[in-house]
């Protein structure tokens, strides 16, 4: 009798180095995130908030390209370019040569994904069904999932989820961005101008035809400023070029024969060269421009979440992201017959789904589109943002941290080595594809080892 499908259920030993490196890094952009946007909610809300916003509606750049924009504009069109880069490669990563590329392991992820993007629309949507005064624009905004800003979360509640549900929420969120994508690509387009459209596919073609045969990353930004320039000028919004530009680098690496090479490709690479300056400076900034909102004590604060645009982003966050992914990973199970991994319960997926309520940068962003900038219905969409997110962290952690014990004795199973060969037993156990990177090597060093094959001793 053959052992029923599981759910979440443990990765090869590669797989698992790779998430856990990547997750370092936006566990440390997280909190940078978080303290970021904690100093401009304490300055908005002082004497000097003036000032702040002084400062975020300073205007730089050449106006003659229609480029004299804001701090805040070009924090959310200009530095969340490079977010969004980071995104498409490691979209186009999952889907060539990670776990997205098997319909069977994709299939919780992108159903998980969609049902929690698909009820918080909804329940926002009947929130504000009345809605005289342009309300409905923003059914997007709760359906958006900051995986740095809940790995924080994690950190400070010093939960150690396994790696199935490490990787789950990684995957998860990486689905939620491709769908966030195309949400700002098609339904946040006011305006559209064929021509500068057009003309970007120009550089995107040098970039993709460059991007192998240059040594030095750099001599690709001109082709990458081209492009973000034209997507502007076209009316869609301009990180869409970055996801564009994304697309472009190949994730295998070959041979010198011609044929595919076990290791990491220019999209890894660069992925591991950005991604800090993504996580360290270009959300954070963001996230200091997006979340000053001026709250005026508690009756400023019940005003704002009177108006249904808010209460509609808090209940979606909140309500919607538990019910949709969670019933999906139920219906999931339910039509394939799969069952939870051993040790893990639905307590553990209900505690997921809360933690994918928080939802802050993207939140933000398409907040910003739908209602414009500075504007008082952007100012109370960063209320329930922010109103959202700190529910569900804190529902997450009501959830999570009880099972902390389960998840410690889990960890510790998942990093055992006694026959002392650097890969943990859980890896080796039943004929389990271990890694083809080295088991004492971290991805990135693998990266480096394959990229400068004379430093091998």
């Amino acid at each position: 009798m053959t052992s029923p499908t599981r759910l979440f259920s443990r990765g090869t030993y590669s797989e698992a180095v790779r998430i856990a490196a990547l997750l370092r890094r936006e566990t440390v952009g997280g909190v940078l995130l978080i303290l970021g946007a904690v100093i401009a909610l304490i300055w908005a809300n002082t004497p000097w908030s003036a000032a702040y916003e002084t400062l975020r509606d300073t205007r730089v750049g050449p106006s003659a390209l229609h480029l004299d924009l804001t701090l805040g504009t070009w924090a959310a069109d200009g530095l969340l370019a490079i977010f969004f880069f980071v995104a498409g490669l490691e979209l186009k990563r999952e889907f060539v040569a990670g776990d997205l590329r098997d319909p069977r392991k994709a299939a919780l992820p992108v159903a998980a994904a969609v049902g929690g993007m698909a009820v918080p629309a909804v329940i926002y949507t009947v929130i504000n069904l009345g809605s005289s005064d342009g309300g409905l624009t923003g059914w997007a905004i709760p359906t958006a999932t900051d995986i740095a800003f809940a790995l924080a979360v994690l950190a400070v509640i010093s939960t150690h989820l396994p790696a199935a549900l490490r990787t789950f929420l990684l995957t998860l969120a990486i689905v939620d961005d491709l769908l966030a994508i195309t949400i700002i690509a098609i339904f946040y387009t006011s305006s559209l101008a064929f021509g500068p459209l057009a003309l970007a596919l120009i550089p995107i073609a040098l970039f993709g035809f460059l991007v192998q045969r240059v040594r030095h990353w750099w001599l690709l930004l001109p082709l990458a400023v081209a492009t973000w320039v034209l997507v502007h000028e076209s009316g869609v919004h301009a990180t869409v070029a970055a996801v564009l530009l994304a697309f472009t680098v190949p994730v295998v690496r070959s041979d010198a024969a011609g044929g595919p090479d076990a290791g990491p490709g220019l999209a890894e690479h660069f992925e591991h060269r950005i991604r800090p300056i993504s996580a360290g400076i270009a959300v954070p900034v963001f996230a200091f421009f997006s979340a000053g909102v001026t709250v005026g004590g508690l009756s400023g604060l019940g005003a704002s979440l009177t108006d249904t645009v808010a209460v509609g982003i808090v209940v979606g966050l909140v309500a919607g992201k538990a019910i949709g992914i969670t019933g999906a990973t139920w219906l999931v199970s339910r039509f394939t017959k799969a069952e939870l991994d051993t040790d893990l319960r639905w307590p553990d997926v209900m505690g997921l789904s809360l933690l994918a309520g928080i939802g802050f940068t993207v939140s933000l962003l398409i907040g910003e589109l739908a209602f414009g900038s500075g504007s008082l219905r952007d100012e109370h969409v960063k209320v329930g943002v922010l109103t959202g997110t700190l529910i569900a962290a804190l529902l997450a952690t009501a959830v999570l941290k009880p099972r902390d014990r389960v998840y410690r004795r889990m960890a510790e199973a998942e990093a055992r080595d006694d026959d002392g060969d650097g890969i943990p037993d859980v890896y080796q156990e039943h004929g389990r594809d271990v890694a083809q990177t080295s088991p004492r090597e971290t991805v990135d060093e693998a990266a480096e080892r394959r990229r400068n094959p004379s430093a091998e001793s």
